[in-house]
């Protein structure tokens, strides 16, 4: 080998091993986000997207016209609901707490207990819940019919001579899909760039993925692998004495089907149970994103931690307990950190949200007369 070649070798191992130092504290239990899956049976095209917009807004898709998609996930409140428990159907309240659209698409299991393995299918569960939408697909399908512009948007994305309600959900999915945020800071500072985070914020992420292991189960980039567990969020404290939440926490015991004693004598929320019906599932939840969390407070399953700094205190005070705290999960145990490392930690999960995403309402087609059949 030449002089020159030596040289030039040991310039790259130079360079080689400057890279990996940069990179060494950029945790591999964590990525950045890139684009999402699209589904082979659903692929995007502009035009499916803005009738998915139009949707994702209109009331037509509900029981009685009046809630629409974005009624309990407003762009304003971080795409959800600001507030301990979501909006529902009139005379009714929701029982649990409205999750952002923002980075659904990525999730393999939507809603609090994975009941849905798409947007898609998420999409016609919340227009039909009973204290959601609480519609009928018959009813939003031929409602859809009276509406000039649906009716030739439908035919040009799908081929429908009058409008399909299935196609209506997957174009809120399409919709859906492009409400994603990959440039955080935290984004940046995983693609290179060193200034993306402050110095606060890299200590916030050593100890987001050292001392407070809350990469055990935030982790990949989408920061959730989507388990389950029971942490001992302390219960609903709106059941104690709203009457309209009490109806409703009832009538979801009944409709999901739990046995006579257990519905006379649950107060808290059995969580994972209703799908599995397994009572070591009692009070399980599935592990949410930690991604636009800015904006999507209070936080938990029912909303009972009002801000992120709660959030962590919770964490570090080894969880709380519950009516179903027989299942609380082993990896919930005290952290021993002091209210600097909280600090640190709170600023690092800041890091995960970008920009505010604003949208305005558009303006929604009406119905008006079906044109008459023609000989």
């Amino acid at each position: 080998m030449t002089h020159r070649n030596r040289i030039s070798a040991a310039l790259i191992v130079t360079c080689l091993a400057g890279t990996a130092l940069a990179d060494s504290h950029r945790p591999a239990e964590l990525a950045a986000l890139e684009p999402p899956p699209i589904p082979a049976d659903n692929p995007q095209t502009p035009e499916k997207v803005a009738l998915g917009k139009l949707l994702y807004f209109d009331p037509i898709l509900s029981g009685n016209y009046g809630m629409p998609c974005s009624a309990c996930h407003r762009p304003e409140a971080g795409w959800a609901v600001q507030d301990k428990i979501s909006f529902g159907y009139p005379g009714t309240t929701h029982w649990r707490n409205s999750q952002t659209i923002i980075n659904s698409a990525y999730y393999k299991k939507l809603f609090w207990a994975g009941s849905s393995g798409s947007l898609e299918h998420q999409a016609r569960s919340a227009a039909r819940g009973g204290v959601a939408g609480n519609g009928e697909d018959d009813m939003m399908e031929a409602r859809l019919a009276f509406v000039p512009e649906y009716r030739e948007a439908f035919r040009a994305v799908f081929g429908d001579k009058y409008p399909l309600v299935r196609h209506a959900y997957m174009a809120i999915a399409a919709y859906e899909r492009t409400l994603v945020q990959t440039d955080t800071p935290f984004d940046n500072y995983m693609r290179g760039d060193d200034d993306a985070l402050s110095d606060q914020q890299k200590r916030g992420l050593a100890l987001f993925t050292d001392k407070a292991n809350c990469a055990t189960c935030h982790n990949g980039a989408l920061l959730s692998n989507e388990a389950y567990y029971n942490l001992g969020v302390p219960p609903y404290d709106g059941w104690e004495d709203d009457e309209i939440a009490q109806i409703t926490f009832r009538f979801e015991l009944f409709a999901k089907g739990v046995t006579e004693e257990k519905y006379r004598k649950y107060k808290d929320d059995p969580g994972l149970y209703f799908r599995t019906k397994q009572d070591a599932d009692l009070g399980k939840f599935r592990v949410p994103s930690l991604r636009y969390t800015k904006y999507t407070y209070p936080y938990m399953h029912n909303g009972m931690l009002e801000t992120l700094r709660d959030v962590v205190v919770f964490y570090n005070e080894g969880g709380g307990e519950n009516e179903f705290s027989a299942n609380k999960t082993d990896l919930i145990q005290p952290l021993g950190l002091n209210d600097d490392e909280i600090d640190d930690i709170v600023a690092f999960l800041e890091s995960l949200s970008g920009a505010e995403i604003l949208v305005a309402d558009p303006e929604i087609p009406e119905m008006q007369p079906l044109p008459l059949a023609q000989n």
